[in-house]
């Protein structure tokens, strides 16, 4: 794998630095998750989605990795970090708000001790300004960077239904350190870096934003829809299903209106020639989708949309999607083991035929502590007293 022979330390918890940190270990870097030994990540704890006692999260971000649980307000548990920290290629955390400053364990604090180490700051809002002291959830950072205002239906806003703040934050976090790796293997030094999980939203919020500020015109949020396109929507078919559709440019609604709808009519309407005439008549055009999907069983209606070159999908339920023969065709479900007993997870989006994906265990709390500080030189004797004062 492309990062075997790295190592990689995170001082993690919840969703967007044990993301950027997972996909690390995907791709083949040693992770070294540092947990409080009292109670560790508190995604671990979120449910019992599998077997009573993994969360979901937790299952979802933390395979792969060792769990090092070390109680870091005891000295000998900072100075065992400490020395950790100096062996690693990379430290990535999202502690509270001065958490890390405060050990001397923030980005720039280890560049500093650390000159080719990268080390990577994942905050809410980011530093120098007036949210900057701030706590933030996804949903709040969601709420703070419009996308709530975006999603759901007009004067129904809603979250979405993934964590895309969080998200967000653990894909920057990772491209970055895939670029100053990258860097770093000609300058030699390595790099100190913020990402803030608000400014990762607001860069998703690009298209919103931007037509705002040019149009000077705010667009209603519209459901399984975009405000941007249209015919773009849902509609259900004869036999009960939910067909979703969408054009994208005036030829495809040309092929839709001619070909699928057989209205030749609506195609030479000029009152539809052009995207934005039919977005502003949206509801017109629905009548007319909605229709014809109703005398069409969905399986019907995707043969005439491919055929004529018409995007579309269903609108699957979450057991939908496990099961969708899509995924089982392309082989792309592997179980991953816990210590509760097996977990189904997902293989990670790139494919090269030349990379096996680790797909590793996902850890007990503490499981690697006491191979982890023998391996920094710590003796029997060092970790019993280690284990007899509370430390790990």
């Amino acid at each position: 794998m492309p990062l075997a022979g790295l190592l990689v330390v995170g001082l993690e918890q919840a969703v967007a630095a044990p993301l950027a940190t997972r996909h690390l270990a995907d791709l083949g870097a040693r992770v070294v998750k540092v947990e409080n030994p009292n109670g560790g990540d508190m995604a671990r704890s979120y449910d019992g989605a599998w077997h009573g006692e993994i969360g979901a999260h937790f299952a979802w971000l933390n395979r792969g990795k060792e769990s090092f649980a070390v109680n870091l307000r005891d000295p000998r548990g900072a100075a065992a970090l400490e020395e950790l920290v100096s062996r690693a290629d990379v430290v990535v955390q999202n502690l509270a708000p001065g958490g890390a400053a405060r050990r001397g364990l923030a980005a720039e604090q280890l560049h500093a001790r650390y000159p080719r180490i990268i080390a990577v700051d994942i905050s809410g809002y980011g530093e120098g300004g007036p949210l900057s002291h701030k706590r933030a959830y996804d949903l709040l950072v969601q709420s703070e960077s419009g996308s709530c205002a975006i999603t759901g239906h007009q004067g129904h806003p809603a979250k979405a239904g993934v964590p895309l703040a969080d998200i967000g934050g653990g894909m920057y976090t990772l491209t970055s350190v895939l670029a100053a790796l990258h860097a770093r293997t000609t300058t030699g030094r390595g790099a100190a870096i913020q990402v803030g999980l608000f400014d990762a939203a607001v860069e998703w919020m690009g298209y919103a934003l931007n037509f705002t500020m040019g149009s000077g015109l705010v667009q209603e949020p519209n459901g399984v829809s975009s405000p941007a396109v249209s015919p773009y929507g849902n509609y259900k078919t004869a036999d009960g299903q939910v067909l979703v559709l969408g054009t994208t440019n005036n030829g495809e609604w040309q092929r839709l209106a001619r070909e699928v709808l057989g209205q030749p009519d609506l195609a030479d309407d000029p009152r539809f020639t052009e995207n934005d005439d039919r977005v502003s008549r949206r509801a017109e055009l629905d009548v007319h989708l909605a229709a014809w999907a109703s005398t069409v069983t969905l399986e019907d209606a995707r043969e005439q949309l491919d055929k004529a070159g018409i995007g579309n999908a269903r609108l699957n339920t979450i057991p939908d999607v496990i099961d969708h023969p899509h995924l089982a065709a392309r082989d792309r479900w592997r179980e991953v083991s816990s210590p509760a007993g097996p977990v189904r997870a997902v293989l990670p989006p790139p494919v090269n035929k030349d990379w096996a994906f680790p797909m590793g265990d996902i850890p007990a709390l503490g499981a690697h502590t006491e191979s982890i500080l023998t391996e920094l030189g710590r003796t029997p004797d060092d970790l019993a007293a280690l284990r007899a004062g509370g430390v790990i």
